[in-house]
């Protein structure tokens, strides 16, 4: 009888983005040390994953490692795996795109490992029904995905030590079960446990496999596991034991197990991911609620399966700012494949495009479009690497399209796909993306000559997980799952759960009572006019340099909005003007706001900065400021902006603060800062008040 086999798949991934310092404490920390213990243990085979992102670091910063790996894969101890080169949720990107992004990777591992992979990598193991044929028409064999898509389709837990075919539209992919019993013992547990564990699956499935998908960086970045693993020896004394064992027990590769045995059967698995994921996409009392069944039934194991939480996709309802990035980059992508199928075929041409391409591909990077213990939506510089990319890659497919220095246009469509028509202006130095159906807002702003995202910023909402800060009462002790754990990065974090009551927009007009404070501001307190700031306005104009928006509601006001865009030496103005009147007067003293909001990412570096009067504040500047022309600079994105509010009274200025769970635990995170030109409103003496605001931008040399 054949022996009992492990097969372990580990995946290093480093988001588009990521600091070099980021980078390299993982690689000290986990990858180099991983594979030098690896080495060491030459009857240890197994799978592994390198994300596209990260070896492009690694080639870069420590090509001597991608020799060892090579050395490694050609000894038949390493088989690495291919995917999506930028990490992308392979079901959220368009076809086209999904085939190259694939197709990249698997040209890459070829060239660098003599070998083209013949498994794919899901990132966060995101899968859907139409999958198999996706994967089969770009070559790929095999993926993995948890055992818990196994359980929701009704397998039962003892079926699943084998691969199964995924099918669709007659193309198929082995699929192979990641075991969610290894995944939490190891490296958490002693080396005994898990061996133990192993042994009875053995004799309960002899000469069957057992499948592990996880992380590379919980060997050595999760917290305490560099420790864990390398000073007190757990991965070392893992691999001794299973050389130990060879006996009955076989470490073999993910290709080399396929080989070895054909597929358990058919397997038709729903859209899932990994259980934590699918809870995490839920909207905030959703998951309370779904929380509380959990708890309810966890004295019923065989119930578990079937509660099954949300999917991926739910993650752009859920966040507007991550469906607009998604949005955005679709929009990239259809201009993309829109010049690649022209006639176009200049070298020129072909070069730009590919350039172009490139960008898009790294905006595809899973991480900032969702929100987790380790995604990165709560995460600026990460969301900044994806827009800086899209701006990129958009700048250049409409100097393509355009095939002129200079040029402006608008289109009129429902952009972000929530049922509702946005107006979109775009130039050789700007991009706006304006909103009538929220208050006729800009949710949107690039300078395209610093290829910069100006807003980029994220509501304060109410996550579920705040309610743990709030009564956390320690953490476990010892090293234990990411996912089990409750830290915390600073004390008190609890007095910043601010919650916001519209998206972070620019161009907001606020109508609000005169006894109304910058303290109520700064919180999200001013209880302004809701139909004002975020109501349904009409489009009267669609000229590109000059569109306006109207809005009548039937309180008694009216309002008008009329933009103005014009280009500058290195950059562009965007002006507002409004006019907001009302039927009747009011005795009712009133003040009249325009917010802006900006997001210069660093608050505490001193190349990006606040400056009024002469003087530099730093980000997080929290004040009430002269009505003088106020500026925003960024030296690092080579970007400065200047705000002129004409007769208005003062700036209220506040830093934009979330509070958010990650992998080190619940942290405080900078979101941009929230700007408020203010004036006195009176409309005892007339009916009518009129204002204006100008945004400029520069490019720094």
């Amino acid at each position: 009888m054949s022996k009992f086999q492990i097969v372990l798949l580990l995946h290093a991934h480093q988001p588009v983005g990521n600091f070099d310092d980021v980078l390299e404490s993982a690689f000290q920390k986990s990858y180099s040390p991983f594979v030098e213990v690896l080495a060491r243990h030459p009857s240890i085979r197994l799978g592994m994953h390198f994300t596209g992102s990260l070896l492009e670091w690694i080639e870069r910063a420590h090509p001597e490692y991608l020799h060892r790996l090579r050395d490694l894969a050609v000894r038949g101890q390493v088989e690495m795996v291919g995917g999506g080169f930028y990490e992308p949720i392979l079901i959220s990107i368009p076809e086209r795109d999904r085939g190259r992004q694939i197709a990249r990777l698997a040209d890459y591992l070829e060239s660098h490992f003599s070998r083209r992979p013949a498994g794919a990598w899901l990132a966060e193991r995101v899968w859907e029904p139409q999958l198999p044929s996706i994967l089969a028409s770009a070559g790929v064999r095999y993926t993995l995905v948890d055992d818990n898509h196994f359980l929701a389709a009704g397998f039962e837990p003892g079926q699943l030590y084998g691969s199964y075919l995924a099918e669709d539209q007659g193309a198929a992919v082995e699929v192979l079960p990641g075991l969610k019993n290894l995944r939490y013992l190891i490296p958490f547990h002693s080396v005994d446990d898990t061996l133990n564990h192993l042994r009875a699956a053995a004799a309960e499935h002899p000469g069957a496999a057992a499948f592990m998908g996880d992380d590379l960086e919980k060997f050595g970045v999760w917290p305490g596991t560099h420790a864990l693993c390398y000073v007190e020896g757990w991965l070392e004394s893992f691999f001794s034991a299973l050389e130990r064992n060879s006996d009955w027990l076989d470490v073999v590769s993910p290709s080399a197990s396929l080989d070895s045995r054909a597929p358990l059967g058919r397997a038709d698995l729903p859209a899932a991911s990994y259980g934590e994921m699918m809870e995490w996409a839920l909207p905030t009392p959703a998951r309370r609620r779904y929380r509380a069944l959990i708890q309810e039934f966890s004295a019923h194991p065989t119930a578990k399966p079937f509660f099954h939480g949300g999917t991926w996709r739910s993650f752009f309802s859920k966040y507007p700012e991550a469906n607009l990035l998604h949005k955005k980059m679709l929009h990239v992508s259809e201009k993309i494949a829109r010049l690649a199928e022209s006639s176009r075929h200049g070298r020129i041409f072909r070069i730009s495009l590919d350039e172009a391409e490139t960008h898009l591909y790294r905006g595809q990077c899973n991480d900032a479009y969702w929100h987790g213990v380790f995604g990165g939506l709560y995460t600026p510089h990460l969301r900044t690497a994806l827009w800086q990319s899209l701006v990129k890659a958009e700048t250049i497919a409409d100097s393509l399209l355009h095939n002129s220095r200079h040029y402006s246009a608008v289109s009129f469509a429902d952009f972000d796909a929530d049922g509702q028509d946005e107006l979109y202006l775009t130039s050789d130095r700007c991009a706006a993306l304006i909103k009538p159906s929220d208050g006729a807002t800009v949710c949107a702003l690039e300078c395209r000559t610093s290829q910069t995202s100006m807003i980029n910023s994220l509501a304060r909402r109410e996550e579920s997980y705040h309610a743990r800060l709030r009564d956390a009462g320690g953490s476990p002790a010892g090293v234990v799952s990411i996912h089990e754990q409750t830290r915390s990065k600073e004390e008190g974090l609890e007095r910043w759960l601010h919650y916001d009551r519209w998206p972070r927009h620019c161009f907001r007009l606020l109508l609000f009572d005169a006894g109304r404070t910058f303290d109520d501001f700064s919180a999200s307190r001013l209880d302004e006019n809701a139909s004002l700031a975020a109501g349904r306005y009409s489009v009267q104009s669609l000229c590109p340099a000059n569109p306006s928006l109207v809005l009548s509601e039937p309180s008694g006001w009216t309002a008008e909005k009329a933009f103005s865009l014009s280009s500058l030496a290195n950059g562009f103005r965007l002006a507002l003007d409004v006019s907001v009147s009302r039927r009747a007067h009011s005795s009712q003293p009133l003040l009249v706001g325009i917010e802006m909001v900006f997001n210069l990412l660093a608050p505490s570096s001193p190349d990006r900065y606040f400056e009024i009067a002469g003087e530099r504040h730093p980000l997080r500047w929290s004040a009430v400021a002269p009505a003088s022309a106020l500026h925003l600079v960024d030296e690092w994105q080579k970007l400065a902006i200047r705000l002129c509010a004409p007769s208005a009274r003062e700036w209220w200025i506040a830093p934009i603060e979330t509070v958010s769970e990650s992998e080190d635990g619940f942290e405080r995170i900078y979101q941009g800062s929230q700007i408020l030109a203010v004036w006195p409103a009176d409309f005892s003496a007339s009916l009518e008040w009129r204002g204006s605001l100008e945004v400029e931008t520069a490019s720094l040399s």
